[in-house]
């Protein structure tokens, strides 16, 4: 279980994005977190992998409270995630190639002797063609760059996956393609999903349950 318990975050102390916030995610399950631009749920997702820290609440991993945030996690909690952001051309070195930019976790985990095989792999299961692989991000599309940072989040095989806006800047076939490779994954690995977006459409399809972020932060 994915517990966020009370959660209140921001970059201002005095002026929190983030109120008071409770939400679950359930081994397997899909939930999606609805809401307008600017209301807070990109914070909040931060928060859920690990990557903010919040100013006061609890994040529980599979019954464990989480013991850091960022590089100051343990590598235990920090590699349960994967997590996809909305613009891809900001999460994705542009010195490195899309090879490289897969590879990052594993290298940074002390598994490069995986990467050959598992880059290859995670290209089939994403629709990234193995002639991209060399290329760097301002070489290929965006649709392209996004299903390399979507398999970046997969590599390291997370329990968790958090999916911000994973498909907002998409046509709708690059966004079918992706939705596709994520389900496939959680069919395959039983993950849990926390995706954010504003398209209410797309969630309540994609998604088990969806929580709409006034109803969210009412409770």
């Amino acid at each position: 279980m994915l517990e966020l318990r009370s959660l209140t975050a921001g970059y201002d102390r005095r002026a929190p994005v983030v109120r008071d916030v409770n939400l679950t995610v359930a081994p397997g399950e899909s939930v999606g977190l609805l809401g307008p631009s600017g209301c807070g749920k990109s914070t909040l997702a931060r928060v859920a992998a690990l990557l903010h820290r919040p100013d006061r609440g609890q994040v529980v991993i599979d019954g464990e409270p989480a013991h850091g945030w960022r590089h100051r996690a343990p590598r235990s909690q920090r590699t349960a995630f994967g997590v996809v952001f909305q613009q891809p051309r900001l999460a994705a070195d542009p010195r490195l190639t899309l090879t490289q930019l897969i590879a990052e976790p594993l290298r940074a985990t002390g598994r490069a002797a995986e990467v050959t095989d598992r880059v290859r792999e995670l290209a089939r299961t994403v629709g990234l063609g193995e002639d991209l692989l060399g290329r760097r991000p301002h070489e290929v599309s965006d649709g392209q760059l996004q299903r390399a940072c979507l398999a970046r989040a997969l590599v390291l095989r997370p329990r968790w996956l958090i999916c911000d806006e994973m498909t907002a800047m998409l046509d709708a076939s690059t966004t079918a393609a992706l939705v596709t490779a994520v389900e496939n994954y959680r069919a395959d690995s039983g993950a849990g999903l926390l995706a954010v977006g504003h398209d209410k459409v797309l969630l309540e399809r994609w998604c088990d349950r969806t929580v709409h972020w006034d109803e969210l932060t009412r409770a």
